[in-house]
């Protein structure tokens, strides 16, 4: 049945992609149309290419004179969800893993985010820790570094295994030939400023209606580079108790934790921003099965942030040891499925960002359209 769907989303994209390269209205809206234009065929390794370059702004199926009710029934946005989603479980290694939290991604995320938690509060508790206050809120009172990171590593580093995997996996599907430096530097501008998030034309997206709004543009920046600066108070942290010396806890002028807090905060309003437009989405932009897996995204990320303030708020309090267990047992949950939902679609997108800036510098194959 997995199969069946997958072939369809890959020939329905194929279908459109070809109306689309008769018409080339849309050609200059991003950058999925000028690389249809390199194409007469759409065979499915390309389809999922294009679907991962594709941003949904929405300006496409808006500006389609054969978009619905029209019988040609073009609706690209749509289209190339459905084949993002299929993307995330065909590339999932190990592959039972993306099957599964893309069915069930929200209930997952919250029954491992509570069952987490839960283990860690029993520990504590065992330890008679889980709720006295604890001197100048040391974390390592309630659970050593050591045990910190023995039980953070292993998960972290599969979730780099398994992204690596299905990224690989995705690059060698329809590699576009040797990456410079250009390419690079153009890839990775483009990511971070998620320059097609503004619908060609820099006035944005479109979301419940065909008004646009750089609201969704202003929510990824926000989780995006909130999600970055809370990895980056980590990293500090890190430096700071092994190279220097310096053992947590850090006091609120310090640069962990100044990263940390404007990290976190960011992860909060962005996240709460993403869930509120994702939930009012005009339904013929998004992909309704991929719902779960796009909630369980943004809860896990918001519970990470959330929790991570409250900790950083009240750590001089009895409440501290049960916020600890529930913000790692958050950001472990986070981890553990960080490669199979919505936050693969960050590195896909990416990768499929740097084929495009390498396949652009190439002649045109077909020789036809603008390079």
């Amino acid at each position: 049945m997995q199969q069946l769907e997958a072939l369809v989303a890959e020939a329905e994209v194929g279908r459109q992609m070809q109306i689309c390269n008769a018409c080339r209205y849309c050609e200059g809206f991003c950058a999925v149309f000028p690389a249809m234009t390199r194409r007469l065929e759409f065979p499915a390794f390309d389809a999922h290419y294009l679907a991962n370059l594709c941003h949904n702004c929405g300006a496409c199926l808006h500006a389609c004179p054969y978009a619905p009710p029209h019988e040609f029934a073009v609706n690209v946005p749509q289209a190339m969800a459905r084949v993002r989603r299929e993307t995330y479980t065909r590339h999932a290694w190990p592959a039972p893993l993306g099957v599964l939290v893309q069915r069930n991604g929200l209930a997952v995320a919250l029954v491992l985010s509570v069952c987490l938690a839960g283990f860690l509060a029993l520990g504590a508790a065992a330890t008679g820790s889980l709720w006295r206050a604890v001197p100048a809120g040391n974390f390592y009172a309630i659970f050593p570094h050591g045990l910190m990171v023995a039980l953070f590593g292993p998960v972290f580093l599969f979730a780099l295994l398994a992204l690596g995997v299905g990224v690989v996996r995705f690059w060698r599907s329809a590699p576009p030939g040797p990456v410079g430096a250009p390419a690079a530097a153009e890839a990775v501008h483009d990511a971070l400023r998620l320059r097609y998030l503004d619908g060609g034309h820099g006035e944005g997206c479109n979301e419940a209606d065909d008004r646009f709004t750089r609201v969704r543009r202003v929510f990824h920046h926000l989780t995006f580079y909130g999600f970055l600066l809370c990895l980056a108070a980590t990293s500090v942290a890190t430096v700071y108790h092994y190279a220097l010396g310096w053992v947590a806890p850090y006091g609120f002028s310090s640069l962990p934790k100044v990263l940390g807090m404007t990290g976190g905060a960011g992860l909060v309003v962005g996240t709460v921003g993403l869930g509120w437009l994702r939930l009012r989405r005009h339904p013929q932009h998004v992909d309704a099965a991929s719902t779960p897996m796009d909630m369980a995204f943004i809860t896990l990320l918001f519970l990470t942030g959330a929790t991570g303030l409250a900790l950083a708020l009240l750590r001089a309090t009895p409440a501290m040891p049960l916020l600890l267990c529930l913000h790692l047992g958050s950001v472990m949950a986070f981890f553990a499925t960080m490669p199979y939902g919505k936050f693969a679609h960050g590195v896909y997108r990416a990768a499929a960002l740097l084929k495009w800036a390498v396949e652009k510098r190439l002649p045109n194959p077909v020789q036809l359209g603008s390079d």
